[in-house]
């Protein structure tokens, strides 16, 4: 081999890695996307059961019940429509009726889902809502207070 051929294998080789670490990096990202819907949009949308999601919105007033052990239902509303959650576990502190909620999880059921979340994300303090929240919201007629605290 000569000098030629040797730094091109190595320019070769050295391409083949990169482009073979590319590919599996993009495809770790595939698998751990989770779209984000806010309940008007998820009637528009065909989300299939099982599909894993986050789902913004206000926690609806009234709707907060306390089931078995730490089971907890509730509805997510963007004002146009709801959709019922169910999660077992711990709420964040800052969790409440009326207050900017995300949910992330997947549908489970047939004929009337529910939304089974396994992680719930409050707001951080009194006037704050996630930017996607609070743009899905304002693009549905929705009036927000403390708009300049909207991260």
């Amino acid at each position: 081999m000569t000098r030629k051929q040797k730094r091109l294998a190595i320019i070769g080789g050295g391409v083949a890695f990169l482009t073979a670490a590319v590919l599996l990096v993009m495809f770790a990202f595939s698998q751990a996307v989770a779209y984000f819907y806010v309940p008007g949009d998820l009637a528009k949308a065909d989300v299939a059961p099982g599909t894993r999601i986050r789902l913004g919105g206000l926690v609806e007033a009234g709707s907060v019940k306390r089931g078995e052990g730490r089971t907890i239902t509730f509805t997510v509303t963007d004002t146009l429509a709801t959709v019922p959650v169910t999660y077992t576990g711990i709420l964040p502190d800052l969790f409440r009726e009326g207050q900017g909620v995300v949910a992330e999880g997947a549908f489970v059921g047939g004929s009337s889902p529910v939304f089974v979340a396994d992680t719930v994300l409050a707001k951080h303090d009194e006037t704050y809502m996630p930017k996607d929240v609070a743009d899905r919201l304002k693009a549905q007629g929705v009036t927000l207070g403390g708009e300049e605290n909207i991260r």
